[in-house]
């Protein structure tokens, strides 16, 4: 007769206590030692997760599917595509089983977050062989304790062993195995090029001294911009942020360590640093890679980079440096295509406001304008609207400053202005080009701005952004710039306001009261909306890194300027008159169409107060 593991172990223990009751913990279900594939069906069964003919075909599965010793048995289950027997149409996940392994080890689980771990000081901790043998990772530490994340929670003989030596309790936390072994093979590699890069033998060249900058003896010059080193950390920085969704990536020299820094979902968060010299070469290696003067530290530069994210798609990337005390800034501002391919609604714009905003642009002559500060999505709205309007049928130019995003469907133009081709010149250009549909990046100055008019007077669609509060002080703004009110009433025939507010993880929001009060601090005087009950929160899940948030959704304020407002566009022009007329007559504000957001379950009250402009 045939006895299982748990027969067996139950055995045993009856035999130690005389046959008395045994009240078993989750941890006594999993013996000593690595985990296999038997032990983890087993158990899998007990608890209902699979079915005991499922089972023997696994066991079976997983014996020829299980040759090398170093994939893990979870993965070699996962890999299976088993059918959970507890749930209708679900199949067994790594993550799921994970989560599964660590409450049957009772042990603590956590998805590692990658821009939470301290590569340098981690990797520091434990040699990689070490870590690899034990399948086990450091993922933080402070003065008392140092948290290492294993797959194997039954396989910690390795705690007495590192306790003494890293003089700290351990505490020990159950991950994804497929998550240990990623990261294991990056931070160790982007630690061992850093190290490489700190000892290898340097190349002389050209180097903007730091202002605090001091003469090591012995040493010289700066590491090769080609070095494998460096090509290995601007290649795991570029596919770390591609991974993280991050919209930009900053690189910050200072004194002794530079920091590395993701702007996600519109937060900057620091993610890595390095030292000083090896971000030099860093920052150097994507200047290469940007095609700017690598002799040239003294004075900002700007670039492009078009590479390809892990899962195959274009990207586009904007880089900018910038000289400072400690060397040079750079900054590369991340462009996901795809985007601008989204519809209307996928950008945040109500049915009402995407059908408002398709008309206007579809006019055939005048002028449209996107308004907000940076960073709050005009030009992601610009792009999604030319590529829709850039047809067979019409020529649509462009003149930007510098070039976002390149598109094959019009033509683009880019500013230079040591050349003196500047916005005003390159619209005067474009009119000689027989265009349809003009785009000018930005209006700042009164000559770009008569350009702009002159080409709507002429028969031409032209779309720019200006940086101003709200839709109607577009107006304001014009005027100020100097140009003439009648021309505005003449050729200006809308206005869109907008700014970006955090979305709430679908994954874990929670309901919760919304006061009166808090309402009352989102609501426009005279214009307010009824107050729902309640209003969700935040709560943080593995899917948003515990942040509660995850992703962006646009808040538009759309100006339409009909026969009543253009009457009002006059030389005595009285913006707060204007703006309630507006209202009047279906203008949403910034503040509506946040309460909207809101009440809909999308974000919540303080996370818009936070872009909204002040009701002052």
């Amino acid at each position: 007769m045939s006895i299982s593991p748990t027969e067996n172990s139950d055995r045993a223990a009856s035999a130690k206590t005389d046959a008395a009751p045994i009240k078993r913990s989750k941890k006594a279900r999993l013996p000593a030692g690595r985990l296999t594939v038997d032990w983890l069906i087993t158990l899998l069964v007990e608890d209902g997760w699979l079915e005991a003919n499922v089972a023997v075909r696994a066991r079976a599965a997983a014996r020829e599917n299980a040759a090398d010793a170093e994939v893990h048995p979870l993965m070699v289950i996962g890999a299976l595509k088993l059918d959970r027997a507890d749930r209708f149409n679900e199949q067994l996940a790594l993550e799921p089983l994970t989560e599964w392994l660590a409450d049957v080890s009772s042990q603590p689980y956590v998805r590692i977050d990658p821009t939470k771990v301290e590569v340098q000081a981690m990797t520091a901790l434990i040699p990689q062989a070490y870590a690899r043998r034990h399948r086990i990772l450091p993922i933080a530490a402070d003065m008392d304790r140092v948290t290492i994340a294993t797959s194997e929670p039954m396989a910690i003989d390795w705690v007495a062993d590192l306790a003494p030596v890293l003089k700290r309790e351990v505490r020990v936390v159950v991950c994804n195995p497929l998550d240990l072994h990623r990261y294991t093979l990056e931070f160790y590699g982007v630690s061992r090029s850093v190290r490489g890069m700190r000892d290898v033998g340097v190349v002389s060249g050209p180097t903007m001294p730091s202002f605090e900058q001091l003469v090591e003896l012995g040493q010289a010059g700066e590491v090769g911009a080609d070095d494998r080193h460096v090509v290995h950390i601007v290649d795991w920085l570029l596919t770390y942020a591609f991974d993280q969704r991050a919209s930009d990536i900053h690189m910050e020299p200072r004194r002794d360590l530079g920091k590395v820094r993701f702007r996600i979902d519109g937060v900057l968060q620091p993610v890595f640093e390095m030292p000083t010299s090896v971000m030099i070469a860093v920052v150097s290696r994507i200047k290469v890679l940007g095609r700017l003067d690598l002799a040239e530290r003294r004075r900002p530069q700007d670039g492009r980079i078009k590479t390809r994210s892990p899962g195959g798609r274009e990207v586009e990337m904007r880089l900018s440096t910038m000289p400072t005390a400690f060397g040079e800034k750079c900054v590369l501002r991340i462009f996901d295509p795809e985007t601008a391919l989204k519809p209307l609604e996928a950008l945040g714009f109500s049915h009402d406001e995407a059908a408002a905003w398709n008309l206007l642009v579809q006019r055939p002559n005048g002028i449209v304008l996107v308004t907000g500060p940076t960073g709050s999505g005009k030009t992601t709205t610009l792009y999604s609207t030319l590529k829709r309007l850039a047809t067979s049928e019409v020529n649509v130019c462009t003149v930007e400053d510098p070039i976002e995003l390149i598109a094959p469907e019009f033509n683009q133009m880019q500013v230079h202005q040591q050349i003196g081709l500047d916005f005003a010149s390159g619209v005067r250009t474009l009119l000689r080009q027989d265009p349809d549909i003009i785009m000018i990046g930005e209006i700042r100055d009164l000559e770009t701005a008569q350009m702009a008019v002159q080409a709507a007077l002429t028969g031409h669609l032209v779309l720019s952004t200006l940086h101003t509060n709200d839709s109607p002080s577009a107006i304001t703004r014009l005027m100020d710039i100097g140009v003439p009110h009648y021309l505005i009433s003449s050729t200006l025939h809308g206005v869109l306001a907008q700014r970006l507010a955090r979305t709430l993880c679908v994954s874990c929001k929670a309901p919760r009261d919304l006061s009166a009060q808090t309402w009352a601090n989102l609501q426009q005087p005279g214009f307010e909306l009824p107050r729902p009950q309640q209003e969700f929160g935040p709560v943080g899940c593995l899917d948003c890194r515990k942040t509660g948030f995850r992703g962006r959704v646009g808040l538009y304020e759309l100006l339409t300027i009909s026969p009543s407002l253009r009457s009002m566009i006059r030389g005595d022009f009285d913006l707060q008159t204007f703006t309630a007329r507006a209202v009047e007559t279906g203008m949403e504000t910034l503040r509506l169409a946040a309460a909207a957001k809101v009440a809909e379950g999308l974000t919540t009250v303080d996370e818009v107060l936070g872009v909204l402009p002040s009701r002052d």
